[in-house]
């Protein structure tokens, strides 16, 4: 009984602090909308530059056909060669595409022609992308209007694309900002609650308390679990809602995984506000010790196959790298528990070890 009323008064505390429901609730909104509109791999409306030097029937159709694509935006027709570089360096062009003299007869008589693109590779993902966009675009006119003489053979390609054929980019954000969220939230609300005890002198009151040490460390981390869960929901409605997310395996079986990962998570906070002695210590360490290597090491943003083996190695001990793959099996791929049991263990392990040594560190400063 004592427990539930010391649970009923630690909601009471958060629910009354505003910019504690801001950071519980704000901070979750605001990254899953970021997230989801504004940060994509994907570049559209790109500023694009074309040098027509043939102005013939096909290089005005091919002209038409890269002005039409939804990736670029035909913004000049340069008339020269020394019109290439201030466009580059003026911003006003990522992409010029020159088209030689007389592709009509080019194309007549050798049957084939070359197209140059030239892009701005100070960005050089930006750069190889539009570059890749504009060569498709280019090939797709090229078969569509038969420019190319028929060789004895083709070979064709049919691609398909499984679990996201629209190749969203929120269907690889989703799951990352869910493993980031409830990392940062957990683990920074819990250790700044229980700091805070200690920075006022006040958790030595509460330990001469009926309650245990363990009951009180406890009952101040039931109220993030919960409202934890209440973020899980939240961007999971917004996923499905609002950015077109779906979920595609078993909800309860989400929600299961995200409860031990959450539990990971306020282990982590529970051993932060053990070496620490002030909230702004605490949040410190809460958002740049994990915010960081959530981002860095989870392979929502970047893929950890392409980082050196040491860094690889590392990414292993950062829990959020296997909640990113439970949640992107079961929400995109509809992997049951069957397809997700390795990475569920592995976190579950994490979450006991973390919690051992949470729970011994407290036993030890605070009893």
């Amino acid at each position: 009984m004592r427990f539930l009323t010391f649970i009923k008064k630690e909601f009471y505390h958060i629910l009354r602090d505003r910019r504690t429901l801001l950071i519980l609730f704000g901070m979750p909104i605001a990254q899953i909308l970021l997230f989801g509109f504004a940060l994509t791999n994907e570049v559209k409306n790109a500023q694009l530059a074309v040098w027509d030097q043939a102005s013939d029937t096909q290089s005005q159709k091919l002209v038409q056909a890269l002005a039409a694509s939804q990736y670029f935006e035909l913004s000049h027709q340069i008339k020269s060669e020394q019109e290439l570089e201030p466009m580059f360096s003026s911003g006003e062009a990522g992409l010029i595409a020159l088209i030689p003299p007389a592709l009509d007869d080019q194309l007549a008589h050798d049957h084939e022609a070359k197209i140059q693109l030239i892009a701005d590779a100070s960005n050089p993902n930006i750069a190889t992308t539009l570059v890749n966009y504009a060569s498709a675009i280019i090939r797709t006119h090229s078969n569509t209007a038969s420019l190319q003489q028929a060789p004895p053979y083709q070979i064709g390609v049919e691609t398909r694309m499984l679990y996201n054929p629209q190749q969203n980019d929120a269907y690889n954000f989703v799951p990352g900002v869910m493993a980031m969220v409830l990392m940062l939230v957990s683990a920074m609300m819990t250790s700044i609650a229980i700091v805070r005890e200690k920075e006022m002198g006040t958790m030595e009151v509460l330990l001469v308390s009926p309650m245990k040490p363990i009951q009180i460390i406890l009952a101040k981390a039931v109220p993030y679990l919960v409202l934890s869960l209440v973020n899980v929901i939240t961007i999971l409605l917004l996923s499905v809602y609002v950015l077109d997310v779906p979920i595609n395996g078993s909800i309860p079986l989400l929600v299961g995984e995200a409860i031990v990962f959450i539990i990971t998570s306020l282990s982590l906070g529970l051993l932060i506000s053990s070496v620490t002695e002030s909230q702004q210590t605490a949040m410190l360490i809460s958002m740049m010790g994990l915010m960081l290597p959530t981002i860095l090491f989870s392979g929502f943003l970047f893929p950890i196959e392409n980082m050196p083996v040491p860094l690889q190695v590392i990414s292993n001990a950062i829990p959020a790298k296997w909640f990113y793959l439970i949640v992107k099996g079961v929400m995109i791929k509809g992997l049951s528990f069957a397809g997700i049991w390795k990475e569920t263990l592995i976190l579950g392990g994490m979450t006991l070890f973390l919690l051992t040594v949470s729970l011994a560190k407290f036993k030890i400063r605070l009893a």
